[in-house]
């Protein structure tokens, strides 16, 4: 009986793991052909307070991609106002095929990419397909959907590109307005105010 205990109790465990934790697998292809929309504003909107922080929205944003990797942060204060980066490819950085050629991770608020050999395509794709994005929850609902994003996934998420300050912040944490900047400064700064898992196509 005590087996019989400790076998369901790994099934289960395996279970969960496969279906909320381990990394969503796709057969090769782009899996998201379309670009990023970003559309300029044509009135500035009012600023949004969020955890301390003020918001300047700067365009609107829509994207659909797919996670190339996914980082909680904890215990200071950018850490609640954005709990979680997601780096996202699109186009060919959305393909299987290119993507197990490249090695991805993150760390420091930044998305790192290296491979061994030749590239799988060139390196300004890579760049213009992919970004590290840092996501402020608009509610408590859209950081629940959040919370469930693993790495594979194909989303979408919709909301504003932002300026965020703060009052005991050394300077204000802008987003890139461009899909093609590399270095500090180049991550999307994103309040979203919609988020949701897509399948594959």
């Amino acid at each position: 009986m005590i087996k019989w205990g400790i076998g369901v109790l790994v099934l289960g465990a395996l279970v969960w793991y496969q279906t909320t934790r381990a990394p969503v697998t796709h057969a090769p292809g782009v899996l998201v052909p379309r670009e990023p929309e970003q559309i300029a504003l044509t009135k500035e909107e009012p600023p949004i307070l969020i955890q301390g922080w003020t918001l300047k929205p700067l365009a609107w944003f829509d994207i659909q991609a797919r996670v190339l990797a996914k980082e909680r942060y904890t215990g200071d204060s950018p850490a609640l106002l954005a709990p979680y980066d997601l780096a996202l490819g699109w186009g060919p950085m959305s393909d299987t095929a290119v993507l197990e050629k490249l090695d991805v991770s993150q760390s420091n608020r930044c998305y790192h990419w290296r491979y061994w050999g030749t590239s799988p395509i060139p390196e300004t794709e890579i760049t213009r397909h992919s970004a590290n994005m840092h996501l402020i929850p608009a509610t408590p609902a859209v950081a629940d959907v959040l919370a469930t994003f693993r790495t594979g996934s194909v989303v979408k998420l919709t909301g504003y590109l932002v300026e965020a300050t703060h009052p005991q912040a050394s300077h204000p944490w802008r987003s890139s307005l461009t899909r093609d900047d590399t270095g500090q400064g180049a991550c999307e700064i994103i309040y979203v105010k919609f988020a949701r898992e897509l399948s594959d196509k």
